[in-house]
């Protein structure tokens, strides 16, 4: 991939978002640009295989001493291991197959949205944080899903306990102050239906040095990597992506992430919060999905074998 330097974007307000108080994406509000330069190019962090790569399909990879939590989504309870479950109706999370022979397992989850009913649902865990952060998991689009609005988002919250673990939700439109929330989400961008759905992989981050919105709000500002491919749909994906935290208050922070094991952008020079209780320490995987510019009544996407780990955990090792 060449060198590239991409507009950090700020998107504007469409719609309300569901209860978790995600912030909306896909208005065609922009705040002036700031560059951020892609160093993916360089090849500062690695690729390829990682520390599954000691663990065929994942199995037992959660006694491995650098992760967090890890799900293959292989049990008999749906959200078991998991704090929160979306599941309006009861008709929106499901078990399916699979079927890969990437080593994903007998089981993968199923979420499914219906327009006009719900926007879809997903999974939050709260974690023990780290200094680095890194999320993996597997993603397949079903081959008529339409655009995404929100997808797999990291949040800092000020604490695990009471009230202070719900510090990082909420707060759409809004800039935090850095001492009670940051978040970095990575997602297809449709970019206002200029790419073919699902779109193209970016982030999409909230925090005290955000960029403001030409409504004079703060929308999430975008990550993206132009030239990118589309995201493929009815195929399994690998996707990964890495949060540093900043020494409170310097430019010192970080995020990249990776597609199928290659780096695909990576920025550095983030000064993510200004308080040291303020950590990542959430993580909701969802498909969230509005009418804004997604035509389709129903749209399905599939995840499996989610691991949060300390370093950099790679694809799955096929049996």
């Amino acid at each position: 991939m060449r060198p590239s330097t991409p507009r950090l974007r700020a998107f504007g307000p469409a719609w309300l978002c569901w209860a978790l108080g995600v912030a909306s994406v896909f208005s065609a509000i922009g705040a002036e640009p700031e560059v951020y330069v892609n160093q993916a190019a360089q090849k500062l962090l690695p690729e390829g295989p990682g520390l599954s790569a000691a663990y065929p399909e994942d199995a037992g990879i959660e006694r491995n001493d650098a992760v967090i939590f890890a799900d293959r989504f292989d049990g008999d309870d749906l959200g078991k291991g998991w704090d929160e479950v979306g599941n309006k109706g009861g008709n929106v999370l499901r078990w399916a197959d699979p079927a890969s022979k990437l080593g994903l397992g007998p089981r993968c989850l199923r979420v499914e949205a219906h327009l006009g009913r719900d926007t879809g649902g997903g999974l939050t865990k709260w974690f023990a944080p780290a200094d680095i952060v890194f999320i993996r998991f597997y993603t397949k689009f079903a081959a008529d899903c339409d655009y995404v609005h929100h997808f797999v988002t990291l949040r800092a919250n000020k604490g695990l306990q009471g009230g202070e673990r719900w510090s990082g939700f909420g707060g759409a439109g809004l800039k935090p102050d850095g001492t009670e929330r940051f978040s970095t989400a990575v997602e297809p961008w449709g970019d206002w239906g200029r790419n073919p759905p699902p779109g193209r992989w970016n982030f999409y981050s909230y925090w005290h040095e955000m960029k403001v919105s030409r409504d004079g709000k703060f929308w999430g500002n975008s990550f993206a990597v132009p030239e990118s491919p589309v995201i493929p749909r009815d195929r399994w994906i690998a996707v990964e992506f890495m949060l540093k935290h900043n020494t409170p208050g310097k430019p010192d922070g970080a995020q990249a992430f990776w597609i199928d094991g290659v780096l695909q952008g990576h920025w550095t020079g983030i000064n993510w919060r200004k308080s040291e209780a303020l950590k990542a320490n959430a993580l909701t995987v969802e498909s969230y999905i509005t009418d804004r510019w997604t035509q389709n009544a129903t749209n399905v996407v599939f995840f499996d074998n989610v691991v949060i780990a300390r370093s950099y955990i790679g694809p799955v090792k096929a049996p």
